[in-house]
């Protein structure tokens, strides 16, 4: 990747973790999650990463809220085309469900998380963990979701949060269970994972095969400082009231579209473009939807 290239804004939409309590702009109900793609596509936006929830806010594994949710966004884009991104990552749900909702709405991307992790909240005023599990993504795993993406002609993308899970893509394509284009996103900012700045980002790249599309996921406020070094190093970015709720100056947003609307905005400042869907597909490997 280089300069030139066109830059992926994604957004994450929702995640599984903060809820209106934390943020009153995250999407319940399909018709909300709806709402906010258009803002997202309106803003430049051209991938949506969807963690699904039940009309109550809770999060959901089952086919017929991911389905809920999909159609609904692509009721409301009618004709304009997004990449529609499902979650994988979670703890405690089997692995058969999350495959379940993939072979039966078969999105365009899945992301794929690439290791074992300690998973945490720190709070240094309180001297304590304030969240924390053990994110389990073993390798027997990693590769029965790679089965059946590629069976399903899925295009995954490998988050990694630390650079041995980097690492752990080159031993996948020796196996033949990876093949390039890969896409592939340093998630930063979470405790337990690589700790968010420039220099380390850097270093993530520099591991990932070549040829390979990259991207940066930032987690909480560092996002933004990450968003400009992933620009300037040549990468996509990721925004989203899944990874964070507040604009650069500390203002909460009010919805999706103002963070992908900031990120686009950084993006011309950083003398890049915003890729297309068009483009974004091509780039990714992902089929034209018919």
């Amino acid at each position: 990747m280089s300069l030139d290239d066109p830059v992926i804004i994604t957004c994450a939409i929702s995640g599984a973790l903060a809820g209106r309590a934390q943020c009153p702009a995250i999407p319940y109900t399909p018709q909300e999650y709806a709402a906010e793609a258009r803002r997202i596509v309106d803003e430049g936006g051209v991938m949506i990463h969807i963690h699904a929830r039940r009309p109550d806010g809770t999060p959901s594994y089952e086919v017929e809220d991911f389905r809920a949710i999909t159609d609904a966004i692509r009721a409301e884009l009618g004709g304009d085309d997004v990449i529609v991104n499902y979650s994988t990552g979670t703890v405690g749900v089997p692995l058969a469900k999350r495959i379940a909702y993939l072979r039966e709405l078969r999105p365009d991307v899945a992301a794929l998380n690439m290791g074992s992790m300690n998973y945490a909240k720190y709070s240094r005023s309180r001297k304590a963990f304030v969240f924390q599990t053990v994110f389990a993504n073993p390798f027997d795993e990693i590769i029965e979701l790679l089965e059946a993406m590629n069976e399903l002609g899925i295009r995954p993308e490998h988050e990694c949060f630390d650079i041995g899970h980097v690492g752990s893509l080159e031993p996948l394509i020796d196996m033949g269970v990876l093949a390039p284009p890969l896409h592939v996103d340093c998630v930063m900012g979470v405790t337990g994972g690589i700790p968010p700045t420039a220099r380390n980002l850097a270093a993530m790249v520099d591991n990932i095969p070549a040829g390979a599309h990259w991207g940066v996921i930032g987690i909480s406020r560092v996002q933004w400082m990450l968003v400009a070094a992933a620009l300037t190093l040549g990468g996509s970015v990721r925004v989203g009231l899944e990874d964070n709720l507040y604009l650069p100056d500390g203002t909460m947003a009010r919805s999706n579209g103002e963070l992908v609307a900031r990120a686009r905005r950084m993006t011309e400042d950083a003398g890049r473009r915003a890729a297309t869907v068009a483009e974004a597909r091509a780039m990714l490997g992902v089929a034209v939807v018919p």
